[in-house]
């Protein structure tokens, strides 16, 4: 018998083009390996059987009658516990969150999917508030990895991502804003993108600003593109989202990588220490991307680490979330949440606005790099999955998340499409992540790239 949840959104809808399966019998299965997943992995805080049952019918019967709702009709997604949907509390991984409210509203992403066609699944999990690269809550526990379940799953978006890699549904919406679609892809062997800032509207709008993005969690770059064909319509409600494509992404998937220009960073010139695993992984998968036809030299942007003024905007977004909360409250909280807002809440808008400044420097020098190449190519991360309930690998040195994630959250001050692509494991069997960095708004060539890798099998890993 067919596996099911073993399918991309692609196959399902052609097969429901087809007659071969119907959304019913999807919906049942994924929701099925949900609930087996979830005493191990803990990948969601809320599961929506019912009403996901009831869209799926709705669904089939548009099959039936040959009028599909869109693009996604019938295709199970899930939704990170940060972004509204309606008809399901958004409690963000927090205690000082009430389940009491109307929650009949969706977030922009959430109802473009839902005017797709897509049936939701349920809620997954995150860190409180969105604010570590690993996903763990006072709320709904540790989430871990489908590879090693002793092993952190990666964060923020670390539910998705697991929910993903173990067929619990082909598509899940994750949340960026230092790396939090592409860390937990890296570490659960699955694709992510971080579109450019805007392309997919954001509301409401995070207190983290404009480092915040939202983008599609999947199997492979196909199943991305078209999702990101339907998230990335318009919405009057981000007052900075960008205007429509004039492109459809899963037209341009074929066009590849020949003759692009690719530079490849194996260490961001030095300034990162990768463990061996992880760095052949990525330069296998450099070769084949030369093998592909494009042009790979090394080559690394002209920026040391921004790390102190990542922080002064992470920090400073972080106390705001939780500016409104008493002393009791301030009590429920992640305590490492709890320090960084104290962190936040003594910076100055001069210590601020330097930050800004740090950050449009670092746009520029992207912008120049750019000039000379299509595409940057380095490890997603430096590392593969540690223990499960730490923010940092033990005997690490690091303070927190950031220590370990230097390749992800540069691209999100500069507002740069990047994407995470599974290439292989390292020798303990953990997978590993490459990353793809265009210039702003060339979302096209971060999927071709990944598409093309997708239809080469690594070897020697």
């Amino acid at each position: 018998m067919r596996d099911l949840t073993a399918l991309g959104a692609v196959e399902l809808v052609e097969g429901y083009r087809k007659g071969e399966f119907g959304p019913v019998e999807v919906t049942r299965a994924a929701l099925e390996r949900a609930e087996e997943i979830q005493p191990e992995v803990n990948a969601f805080v809320r599961l929506t059987g019912e009403e996901a049952l009831a869209q799926a019918r709705e669904s089939a019967d548009r099959w039936r009658r040959g009028e599909p709702a869109g693009l996604l009709d019938g295709v199970p997604v899930t939704v990170k516990d940060i972004l509204l949907m309606r008809g399901s509390p958004t409690l963000k991984g927090s205690k000082v969150l009430s389940e009491k409210g109307r929650w009949d509203e969706d977030a922009p992403s959430v109802a473009r999917l839902r005017e797709h066609g897509a049936v939701f699944l349920g809620k997954t999990t995150t860190p409180e508030f969105g604010w570590k690269g690993v996903t763990d809550s006072p709320l709904s526990g540790v989430t871990r990895n489908p590879h090693d379940p002793t092993r952190t799953a990666g964060g923020s978006s670390g539910g998705a991502a697991a929910a993903v890699a173990l067929g619990a549904g082909p598509l899940a919406l994750g949340t960026d804003g230092g790396g939090s679609v592409r860390i937990p892809a890296a570490f659960c062997g699955i694709f992510a993108l971080k579109p450019t800032y805007g392309r997919v509207p954001l509301y409401p709008a995070s207190a983290f600003g404009t480092l915040a993005h939202v983008g599609p969690m999947t199997r492979n770059a196909a199943d991305a593109a078209l999702m990101l064909d339907v998230i990335g319509a318009p919405d009057a409600r981000d007052w900075s989202g960008l205007g429509p494509t004039g492109v459809s992404y899963t037209g341009v998937l074929a066009e590849g990588v020949r003759g692009l220009r690719i530079a490849y960073s194996p260490s961001l010139g030095g300034q990162v220490r990768v463990q061996p695993g992880v760095a052949a992984a990525v330069r296998r998968a450099v070769e084949r991307l030369a093998g592909l036809g494009a042009y790979v030299e090394e080559a690394d942007p002209d920026f040391t680490d921004p790390v102190d003024a990542f922080h002064t905007l992470w920090f400073s977004g972080a106390a705001r979330v939780t500016q409104h909360l008493g002393p009791h409250q301030r009590e429920l909280l992640d305590p490492g949440l709890r320090e960084i807002c104290g962190l936040g809440a003594r910076y100055s808008a001069l210590d601020y606005l330097a930050a800004v400044d740090v950050r449009m420097d670092l746009g520029r020098r992207m912008g120049r790099f750019h000039e000379s190449y299509d595409l940057l190519v380095t490890p997603t991360l430096p590392v593969t999955a540690f223990e499960a309930g730490a923010e940092v690998p033990k005997g690490s040195g690091y303070r927190r998340w950031t220590g370990w994630t230097p390749f992800t959250y540069p691209f999100n001050m500069t507002q740069q499409p990047a994407a995470s692509v599974p290439v292989g494991v390292d020798g303990d069997g953990l997978p590993v992540g490459l990353q793809l960095v265009a210039a702003r708004h060339r979302d096209d060539l971060v999927l071709r790239a990944a598409h093309a890798l997708d239809g080469v099998t690594p070897s020697g890993s």
